[in-house]
């Protein structure tokens, strides 16, 4: 039977790269991403592979709940008519943002870094468990680090730093990630953390450049630190596409869940404050509230 993936903003960079690779693993996949003409060229380089299964495109902005909900509805309709098993989902999608700004009256980092990857994945669950054995890939950072680990609301006290809110995103999702690593255990769907480590991207092309992305106690150090970060994501998709795929594809890691595959390939201990059990219980009440799986009778 068919293997089948859905790699998220899979039309370039990592995700593209992880899609390439998955391809190259047997795999049929589907990138999703916002504008077709992108779509058509990634589509076409994974077929220019000379795949097992041709690769296709789906339009969704991720951005946007709504259109989240109606991806995954397309896909989990799929998947019931043709009885095929949706095997892998990357959840590669992820942004910065130098300025504040709302989707749908929720910030937007938390949005695309976390509601929109989470709503994915709760709404694709009983279509990973019918295609079990099956695995749950989100795409992580090393930003976290730099996190504030208050999850009383949406957004965080204080003034709006890009850098902090992406990294306390990344945080909330990989919180989640390893908590639906518990949840999930034993029921044939594996759930992994992948941290690509740095690669030239269209997010960190020019985004750093603006030290107001910190908060002020940093920015006296930001060029020293910004030169830093940019050395390290200064190298190819390709290569940090490495824990993706290993992370969707590895037989080594088959009955295994909650693991970060880090940047080298290979497991590494999560960031410790993702694996603290009140942050993950914080992170599921706002995640509820704000995407609720299941859509409001009055929406």
């Amino acid at each position: 039977m068919m293997k089948t993936a859905v790699v998220t903003a899979g039309t370039g960079g990592i995700g593209l790269e992880t899609a390439l690779g998955l391809a190259a693993a047997g795999l049929a996949v589907t990138v999703v991403g916002r504008d077709a003409e992108r779509g058509a060229r990634a589509v076409e380089r994974i077929n220019a592979t000379r795949p097992a299964h041709p690769g296709r495109f789906l339009s969704a902005d991720l951005a946007s709940l709504d259109q989240v909900r109606a991806l995954a509805a397309r896909i989990a309709a799929e998947h019931a008519a043709s009885g095929e098993p949706l095997t892998v989902l990357v959840n590669n999608v992820g942004a910065m943002f130098a300025e504040r700004a709302d989707l749908g009256g929720i910030e937007a980092s938390f949005v695309v870094n976390h509601l929109s990857p989470y709503l994915l994945t709760e709404l694709l669950l009983p279509t990973l468990t019918a295609g079990a054995p099956s695995r749950i890939v989100n795409v992580t950072s090393g930003a976290v680090g730099a996190a504030n680990r208050v999850f009383d609301a949406v957004e965080p006290p204080g003034g709006y730093y890009g850098f902090h809110w992406y990294g306390r995103a990344k945080l909330a999702n990989l919180a989640y990630t390893l908590d639906l690593a518990r949840r999930l255990d034993g029921t044939g769907v594996s759930v992994f953390a992948a941290d690509p480590g740095g690669a030239a991207t269209d997010m960190t092309r020019g985004t750093l450049i603006d030290p107001k992305i910190v908060s002020p106690a940093l920015r006296l150090l930001w060029p020293l630190v910004r030169r830093k970060f940019e050395r390290s994501t200064s190298g190819p998709a390709s290569v940090a596409a490495r824990s993706s795929i290993t992370a969707a594809t590895d037989h080594a890691l088959t009955g295994r869940t909650g693991l970060v595959i880090g940047p080298q390939a290979r497991p590494v201990a999560p960031f410790r404050a993702a694996a603290d059990r009140r942050i993950a219980e914080a992170v599921r009440l706002l995640s509820e509230t704000h995407a609720p799986v299941a859509a409001r009778a009055d929406a």
